[in-house]
């Protein structure tokens, strides 16, 4: 029979190593993610504990210093990759607890003082999500300017519009590109609004139901660049796994977006259409047929929509039943939210690239009008000269080799209404574009800067 193992040490007792491994998944290797906002956490933390008005004090001024100074190195490490979270560690947040005493001593261990890993890692996970939430508007905010450059190039350029993928009007690939950009544009305030819910700061609420010191928790939440608190501490714990859920939704939405970007190049790249060329160093080649070059990244980008999808669901279904108050179940939500932001982040990065490379072929664009594009805008020239739309409608059904001759340049410049073919009004894209860009530098300008002043030397370290 197989010897029982020891227990195994940690900070917090003794537990049986299957245990310890089970619970600890994946977190000493998630975490990595995490260094630098616990660092940040501990940092103001330490700050509200030395400013308690209470005696003696928990820690002097002089104390919170140097306990920032190694939060500051712990970043450095960090960064350098020699930072280490191993599995009797639990989390980050044990491994800096335990490298705080190994430097410090009983200042190490004081630290936790008013505190649980509960509104640790709520803190922690907000700060992070914040940082990735601004990065992916950014990007969102780039492949929609890559997809406005495309459009501008090509925007008077004729495109059959299609609707059932069946020739239905005459388009431009100025209106197919645009029409993108301006649907992506349309996803970011399902972001913003992700970013609002979590611009709020759990720290001080412990494990849910406060602690008796006169914490400062607007001291904490300003220090930290959130907005305000969390009011109530109790649902302080309970927001934990709602906040990624409302990111994850946004991020859903993006890779819909994105979704339907990459099939339209798949299909439209298709020698049977072949509107657009690819660039070959973008595509993939086959192991036995020379000729492939094959459009992996657009099908990878179909299969990471509905993966993206899927953590939403999975961490909504997670939080689904469970009761009031902390629970394990939680720790499951980070690798999702992680996962999720990271792929739709990636997906954003490779999209615009691959726009800003895509080859129009002009010729075989216009090769795709068929008498019947013009169906529909020959039937209402006749409405306006007072024939019934209805009789008009048959007339030219009736009639439809009439319309052999007609020239798709004159029928995407005869619409002049604003955002027709020949309406698109590309200062609109600028304008909102810029709009983002400026939103997501003010926020992380505004972070930055508290934390700069959190920690008393320019942030990011690097």
């Amino acid at each position: 029979m197989k010897e029982q193992a020891k227990d195994k040490k940690t900070l917090i007792g003794k537990i049986n190593p299957d245990v310890l491994r089970f619970t600890v998944g994946d977190d000493p290797v998630l975490d990595r993610k995490l260094i630098v906002w616990d660092c940040l956490g501990s940092a103001a933390h330490a700050t509200t504990l030395a400013a308690l008005k209470v005696k003696p004090a928990v820690i002097t001024k002089a104390e919170r210093d140097a306990v920032i100074a190694e939060l500051i190195q712990i970043i450095r490490d960090a960064e350098a990759g020699s930072f280490e979270i191993t599995e009797a560690d639990q989390d980050v947040h044990l491994a800096i607890e335990r490298r705080l005493t190994e430097r410090l001593g009983d200042l190490g261990r004081k630290i936790h003082t008013g505190r649980s890993r509960n509104d640790q890692v709520a803190v922690d996970i907000r700060l992070h999500l914040r940082e990735e939430l601004l990065g992916l508007t950014g990007e969102v905010a780039a492949l929609a300017e890559a997809l406005v450059k495309f459009a501008r190039r090509h925007v008077a350029v004729p495109m059959v519009g299609r609707t059932h993928l069946q020739p239905a009007m005459p388009s431009t690939v100025g209106m197919w590109a645009s029409g993108y950009a301006e649907m992506l544009l349309d996803d970011l305030p399902a972001v913003e609004a992700a970013y609002v819910v979590n611009d709020l700061c759990p720290l001080g609420s412990a494990a849910g139901y406060g602690v008796p010191l006169p914490l400062d928790r607007m001291l904490t939440a300003r220090l930290l660049g959130f907005a305000r608190p969390l009011h109530n501490v109790f649902y302080a714990s309970c927001a934990r796994g709602k906040d990624e859920a409302a990111a994850l939704a946004a991020c859903a939405q993006i890779m819909v977006s994105l979704s339907r970007l990459a099939q339209d190049l798949i299909l439209f790249s298709m020698p049977e259409f072949g509107y657009f060329t690819l660039p070959r160093e973008m595509c993939t080649g086959s192991s036995i047929m020379p000729q492939k070059y094959n459009p992996d990244v657009l099908e990878l980008i179909r299969a990471k929509a509905a993966r993206v999808q899927n953590c939403a669901n999975a961490v909504t279904g997670i939080l689904t039943a469970m009761p009031g108050g902390y629970n394990r179940d939680l720790q499951d939500t980070k690798g999702l939210y992680m996962e999720g932001l990271e792929t739709t982040r990636a997906s954003l990065r490779i999209l615009a690239l691959l726009v800003a490379a895509v080859t129009v072929n002009r010729d075989r664009l216009r090769a795709g009008f068929i008498p019947g594009v013009f169906a529909t805008d020959r039937a209402l020239e006749l409405v306006a000269g007072g024939m019934p739309f209805r009789d008009a409608y048959q007339q030219i059904r009736s009639h439809l080799e009439d319309l052999e001759a007609a020239d798709p340049d004159a029928a995407v410049a005869a619409k002049t209404s604003w955002g027709d073919t020949n309406g698109l009004d590309f200062d609109f894209y600028r304008e909102k574009i810029h709009a983002v860009r400026g939103w997501v530098s003010e926020r992380r300008n505004g972070a930055y800067r508290a934390f700069s002043k959190l920690l008393g030397t320019k942030f990011p370290l690097a």
